[in-house]
C-alpha cells in the first residue's frame, strides 16, 4: 500500500493536452525574459526577478502540454531548478564544452548563488497560485 502511494506520488497521472491559457502565459513571460535580458542591467529585477519568472516560465511551458497535479508539477520544477543551481556550483557547463557558448552559458547559468534558490522558491509559490 505504501509503495503504491509512493509510486503514484512520483508518477502522477498525466494526460497530454494543449492548454491555450498557459501557452499565452508562456509567450508573455518568454517575451518579458528576453526584454529583461536584453535591456535591463540592474541589481534586482534582472538577477532576482528574472529567476522568479524562469520558474513560472518552465511551469507554464509544461502546463501547455500536461494535465496533471499542479502542486506536484510545481514542486518538480522547483527541484529541477535547485538541481541545476547546484550543478552550477560544480561548473557543469564546462562538462559539455559550452563555457564559450554565450547562449548556452546564459540559459544554463555559470555561477551558484544562494539568492537564486530563494528566487526559485518565490517562483514556485507563485506557480501554486495557478488554477486550471
Amino acid at each position: 500500500m505504501c509503495y503504491k502511494n509512493l509510486t503514484s506520488f512520483l508518477y502522477p497521472k498525466m494526460k497530454l493536452t494543449f492548454n491555450s491559457k498557459f501557452f499565452f502565459i508562456f509567450l508573455a513571460i518568454f517575451l518579458i525574459e528576453i526584454l529583461i535580458g536584453k535591456y535591463l542591467h540592474d541589481a534586482f529585477i534582472r538577477p532576482f526577478g528574472g529567476d522568479v519568472l524562469v520558474i513560472i516560465l518552465i511551469y507554464a511551458f509544461l502546463r501547455i502540454f500536461l494535465k496533471t497535479n499542479n502542486k506536484q508539477l510545481a514542486l518538480g520544477v522547483l527541484i529541477f531548478s535547485f538541481v541545476i543551481e547546484f550543478l552550477q556550483k560544480a561548473n557543469y557547463v564546462t562538462w559539455f564544452g559550452w563555457e564559450n557558448n554565450k547562449l548556452m552559458s546564459t540559459i544554463l547559468g555559470t555561477s551558484f548563488n544562494v539568492y537564486d534558490l530563494l528566487a526559485y522558491f518565490v517562483g514556485y509559490l507563485i506557480c501554486l497560485l495557478f488554477k486550471d
